[in-house]
């Protein structure tokens, strides 16, 4: 473990405090890369233009000119939030701009795997569709899109994936990340990308006089659940992602959300006139996320359509309790995949440099989760696998895969692949967060292939864990107020929520919880006491320790008290 202090630009941090800004804040953006105070503006005005994205005039022609022809208009979703929040915008969207006939097909987990499957693109056209339209998926789907065309479809992708190297043959491509896009926001989730299709599409329906400026429907509404899709799917806040996720939180705070959401709130036991990002990644996410895992993620869109109020609720609290489930098998999972993650290496020894584990017993809704988890803790790449529920596919293992900065997961797989043909059946994803399905037999030989990989790309600097933090906290911020101010920008992945770091006194420290995991500490700050809890630690501190926290707010009978979230300590 080793903490490390951003660096902070003192001329960008000058002028932020110049223009206005927080002292604080200006330190704060000014090590995030920000230079000057209009990069904060998050207006919708500086939103990026929607022209800059490859194939989406094309897209919203096709789509105009099926809604004018009254044509049936379909939507293949994903199974988690991103996929879940891109289909509802999709609905609602093509509702508000005209479309009368809107459905959606969001694939099972288990029996369908991942995207726009060729079976998937038979059963939309079983439905009666004239379009397809997918939503974060489809720059991979060769086959499903191939076999929708053969169909007579229609065929739209809206994806932010990275493409294989073939695309497929759709009528239209709209992602940022597709070869030729010269977009300059490469981050944008599934649900951006839904979004700025939609605003293409307006502006294509004002261009052929269907409404004008003024009577044109509003989008806006939208950004709640743009918003929470962007965070729910840890993609990197640039500053086109910060602006969608800040007009989010705005609406959502002013109490202007759809019916679920405002119901997930409540369920999750948030405030939505404080709702922060991390509401959206740790609260609401999940929950939607939990549907995709264990039932149908059709809950999860169907929570996120619903006007009632009363519906809602229902849908949300169905959510709650499936989540409840995902954690409870959750924890048995980790836990034992823990054991076998430790038992690769003795006490005294590093871990290897990447980590593949399968038990039988696994639930492949839940590997992903419990890879994230031995990665937090071991800092090395780490993938779980579980046997295939599919019918048919009993001998396949699904893997979910995370990975460590420096490390870039998808091209590793592929690499993998071209090393050992046929070991990968299936496989895709991004740098941090990937998938694959490997044939039984082969688990044994994937295991290896991937430590070569990362023992060939990794050195022990990207092996040691770093915390990057903001330094020393003066004594004057630490205040609930400050507190308040700080949880309300928008904090994220590529963005990350200030984390300060110095080496304080523990006066006192026991273990807390019903399993006794978490760590109280009362600490010596600067000369002033200060209360702690280090979540999931059980090792004592020694008396003056190095510590890397984050700020939070504990509320005890009506006092408002700062609270120290320990990250990690450097001994």
């Amino acid at each position: 473990m080793k903490i490390v202090a951003r660096d902070i630009p003192p001329r960008a941090a000058w002028a932020l405090e110049q223009a206005g800004v927080h002292p604080l804040l200006a330190r704060l953006y000014a090590a995030r890369g920000v230079r000057a105070r209009d990069e904060l503006d998050d207006g919708l005005g500086r939103l990026l233009p929607p022209a800059g994205l490859k194939g989406i005039d094309t897209a919203a022609r096709l789509l105009a000119d099926a809604m004018a022809q009254n044509k049936r208009l379909v939507i293949v979703a994903d199974y988690d939030c991103d996929g879940a929040t891109a289909c509802a915008v999709g609905v609602r969207g093509l509702r508000l701009l005209g479309a009368q006939q809107v459905d959606y097909l969001v694939p099972d987990r288990v029996t369908d795997g991942y995207g726009l499957t060729a079976s998937i693109a038979r059963r939309v056209a079983e439905r009666g569709a004239d379009v397809l339209i997918t939503v974060d998926n489809g720059i991979a789907s060769v086959e499903g899109v191939a076999e929708a065309k053969a169909l007579g479809l229609t065929v739209v992708v809206t994806d932010h994936h990275l493409p294989g190297p073939e695309l497929p043959a759709a009528d239209a491509i709209v992602n940022p990340n597709q070869p030729g896009c010269t977009f300059e926001s490469k981050s944008m989730a599934g649900v951006g990308v839904m979004f700025y299709v939609l605003l293409a599409l307006r502006a294509e329906l004002r261009a052929r006089g269907i409404f004008d400026a003024a009577t044109q429907p509003k989008l806006d509404p939208l950004l709640t659940l743009v918003a929470l899709g962007t965070v729910a799917d840890v993609v990197k806040l640039d500053a086109n992602n910060r602006r969608l996720v800040a007009q989010g939180l705005k609406r959502i705070r002013a109490g202007q959300m759809p019916a679920g959401v405002a119901a997930l709130f409540h369920a999750a036991g948030r405030k939505a006139p404080v709702a922060t990002t991390f509401d959206f990644g740790f609260a609401l996410g999940p929950r939607i996320n939990a549907a995709g895992r264990l039932a149908d993620m059709t809950l999860g869109i169907e929570c996120l359509l619903t006007d009632d109020a009363g519906r809602a609720a229902e849908l949300a609290g169905t959510l709650d309790g499936i989540n409840r489930e995902r954690r409870e098998i959750e924890g048995g999972m980790r836990d034992q995949a823990m054991l076998m993650a430790e038992s690769l290496f003795q006490e005294d020894e590093e871990p290897p440099p990447a980590i593949s584990v399968f038990d039988p017993d696994f639930h492949e809704g839940v590997v992903g989760i419990v890879a994230s988890r031995i990665k937090d803790k071991l800092h090395r790449p780490t993938f779980v696998f579980a046997a295939s529920s599919a019918p048919g596919k009993e001998h396949e293992l699904k893997g979910s895969g995370r990975s460590i900065p420096g490390f870039h997961l998808r091209d590793a797989l592929d690499l993998v692949a071209k090393r050992h043909p046929g070991v990968l059946l299936k496989f895709g994803g991004h740098a941090m967060a990937a998938g694959c399905t490997v044939d039984a037999d082969s688990f044994d030989t994937f295991e290896q292939a991937l430590a070569q990989v990362a023992q060939e790309w990794l050195d022990a600097a990207t092996l040691t864990r770093r915390i990057e933090t903001d330094g020393p906290l003066a004594p004057e911020y630490c205040r609930a107020d400050m507190v308040d101010t700080l949880h309300h920008e928008v904090w994220g992945q590529g963005f990350a929520p200030p984390t300060f770091s110095e080496e304080v006194q523990i006066v006192s420290q026991r273990l807390v919880g019903e399993a006794k995991n978490h760590l109280s500490i009362k600490l010596m700050h600067q000369g002033n006491p200060v209360d702690a809890i280090w979540f999931g630690h059980t090792e004592q501190l020694p008396a003056r320790v190095l510590l890397a926290f984050r700020l939070d707010v504990n509320e005890w009978k009506g006092e408002r008290k700062v609270q120290f979230l320990v990250e990690g300590a450097q001994i």
